[in-house]
C-alpha cells in the first residue's frame, strides 16, 4: 500500500548521482561505539546521538547512496518514504544537525549519502510535478539538497538542488484571480504557504525568479482569502474541505505566516495587511487559558479541542506573531505571542495528557515541537523560565523512550483519532529525526546558551 500523506490522511477524517565517500562499516560502528560510551554530563546529546545510532541501525544501503525505512518493521510504511515530513529528507537534515553539533566528519558523510540517494528521485529539467509542496513534496527536497550541498559542498548536490528548483518553477500554474499555485492547497504541509516560504529560501537556486514566484504566490493567495469582518481575513485549505482548521500546518497562521515574511523580505504592503488580518482573525477566535490563549482544532465540534504543538498549537501559530512583531514592533504582536506560551503552559502539559496533546512526542504534534518553540523564545528572551520549560518536555520525552544498548527511540500514536496505532518512526515531523535536532538544540541552550543552526526550515523564525 502506498503511504498515506499527511493532507490525504486528513481528508480521510485522521489527524543519478555520485556516492559519497563513506567509511567501512565496521569503522563506522567503532566510531559510534566510542562516542556513546564516553562520559559525559549532557544528557541531551547523549539521547540524540542514541537515537541517531537507532536510525543507523534501520538504514539500507542503495547503490547511489542511503535511505531509511519511515516505520521499521511495519508491513504497511515499514519502506523509506520521500516527504520531508516523514521521510529521509528529515534524517539527512538531522545528520547535518548532528555534524553542526559535533564538528564529526562522518555524520556529513551519512547526509551526504542520504542526498545523493534522493538526488535520484528529482526528474529532469523539463518535467513538472503535481507534488510540489515544503513537506510533501519536490520544494522539500529542493530545500534538502541545498542545505546538504552548502555544508559539504558537493557540486553533484548543488546541481540536483538546481534541478529540483527547475521543475518546482515550471510547475507552477496560474491561479484563479492572479498569481500562481500549484494545486487548490493553500497550506504549509503541501500547499502554496509552504512552497512560497521555500522559494523565499532558494535565491541562490533560481536567483531573482525566487522572489518574483513567491511574489504571484502570494498574490494568489490574497485571492483567495475570506473576509471574516472589518480588518479580518481567514484562509481554508482547500475548496474540497469545508473544515477550517485555523493554525499554522493548515490554516490560517501558516499563510498569513508566509504572507508577512514575502512582504519582509521583497513583497508588496498588501502581503503584510493580509497577514496582519490573518493574526486578528486568530485573536478574535482565541479562548481563555489561564493568563493567555489557545486556539480550537477546527470549526464545530473541534471548538473546545486545543492542540498544544507545531501543527494546530501555540507553538506554531505563534510564529506569525513573532514574525509581525520583528516587522512592526510597536504594534503589540509580542504581546499576543506571549500569550500564545502562557496559553501553553497552562494547559498543565506535558505532565498532563490532554485530548489535543496525547500519546506523541514529536515536532508536529508533541513534546519536541513544544520544546523547539520555547527553545526559540528563550534564544530571544533570554529567560530561564522559557529553558525550564523547554527541557520538562524533553526530560518527559525521554522518560518515554525505549532504550536498546547505544539506541533509543519513541513509541507513539501519530493520530489523535488513531491511539492505537503505535509506531517508533525515523523522521522529522513524527520520528527520532525531529526528536534527536531539539535534543541537540536544547543540548547547545543548557550547555552554552545556543548555537547557530545549521538547518533553519523555511517556515522557522528561530535562527539561533
Amino acid at each position: 500500500m502506498a503511504p498515506i500523506s499527511r493532507r490525504h490522511a486528513i481528508h480521510a477524517g485522521l489527524g543519478a548521482a555520485i556516492a559519497a565517500p563513506f567509511l567501512p562499516r565496521t569503522l563506522l560502528a567503532a566510531w559510534h561505539e566510542q562516542q556513546a560510551t564516553r562520559p559525559s554530563d549532557r544528557p541531551y546529546l547523549d539521547a540524540a546521538l542514541r537515537a541517531e545510532h537507532w536510525i543507523r541501525s534501520v538504514g539500507i544501503d542503495t547503490p547511489a547512496g542511503r535511505s531509511w525505512p519511515c516505520t521499521p518493521g511495519d508491513p504497511r510504511r515499514g519502506r523509506p518514504e520521500l516527504t520531508l515530513y516523514s521521510g529521509t529528507p528529515g534524517v539527512i537534515l538531522f545528520y547535518l544537525e548532528l555534524h553542526g553539533a559535533t564538528g564529526d566528519k562522518p555524520f556529513l558523510d551519512e547526509a551526504v549519502r542520504g542526498a545523493t540517494e534522493l538526488a535520484t528521485v528529482v526528474p529532469p529539467v523539463g518535467s513538472k510535478t503535481r507534488e510540489a509542496g515544503l513537506y510533501e513534496g519536490i520544494a522539500g527536497h529542493m530545500f534538502t539538497l541545498h542545505a546538504v550541498a552548502k555544508a559539504s559542498g558537493r557540486a553533484d548536490l548543488m546541481t540536483a538542488a538546481k534541478r529540483a528548483a527547475r521543475v518546482l518553477a515550471d510547475s507552477a500554474q496560474p491561479a484563479p484571480g492572479g498569481g500562481v499555485h500549484w494545486s487548490i492547497v493553500t497550506d504549509i504541509i503541501s500547499g502554496s504557504a509552504g512552497i512560497g516560504l521555500a522559494l523565499l529560501a532558494a535565491r541562490d537556486l533560481l536567483g531573482d525568479e525566487s522572489l518574483a514566484l513567491a511574489r504571484k504566490t502570494g498574490d494568489a493567495l490574497l485571492a483567495r482569502a475570506e473576509p471574516m469582518g472589518e480588518g479580518k481575513r481567514r484562509w481554508m485549505m482547500d475548496d474540497s474541505f469545508p473544515r477550517e482548521m485555523p493554525n499554522f500546518s493548515h490554516g490560517t497562521a501558516g499563510v498569513a505566516y508566509f504572507l508577512a515574511t514575502l512582504g519582509a523580505r521583497g513583497g508588496e504592503r498588501t502581503h503584510i495587511d493580509a497577514a496582519r488580518d490573518g493574526a486578528r482573525y486568530l485573536r478574535a477566535i482565541a479562548a481563555k487559558s489561564g493568563d493567555g490563549i489557545v486556539i480550537r482544532h477546527h470549526q464545530g465540534d473541534g471548538e473546545q479541542l486545543f492542540y498544544l504543538s507545531w501543527c494546530h498549537g501555540p507553538a506554531g501559530t505563534a510564529r506569525l506573531y513573532d514574525r509581525l512583531d520583528i516587522i512592526e514592533p510597536a504594534a503589540g504582536w509580542r504581546a499576543t505571542e506571549d500569550a500564545c506560551a502562557a496559553g501553553t503552559i497552562a494547559q498543565g502539559i506535558p505532565e498532563r495528557r490532554t485530548a489535543g496533546f496525547w500519546n506523541n512526542i514529536s515536532q508536529c504534534c508533541g513534546n519536541a515541537g513544544v520544546a523547539e518553540y520555547f527553545i526559540g523564545r528563550f534564544a530571544r528572551t533570554r529567560k530561564a523560565g522559557d529553558l525550564v520549560y523547554a527541557r520538562r518536555h524533553a526530560d518527559n520525552l525521554l522518560a518515554l523512550g525505549t532504550i536498546d544498548t547505544d539506541r533509543e527511540r519513541w513509541v507513539q500514536a501519530e493520530n489523535r483519532t488513531s491511539p492505537t496505532e503505535t509506531a517508533a518512526q525515523t523522521g522529522w515531523m513524527q520520528g527520532a529525526a525531529g526528536v534527536g535536532a531539539m535534543l541537540l538544540a536544547l543540548d547547545a541552550a543548557t550547555a552554552n546558551g545556543g548555537r547557530h543552526r545549521v538547518v533553519v526550515f523555511p517556515d522557522s523564525p528561530y535562527v539561533a
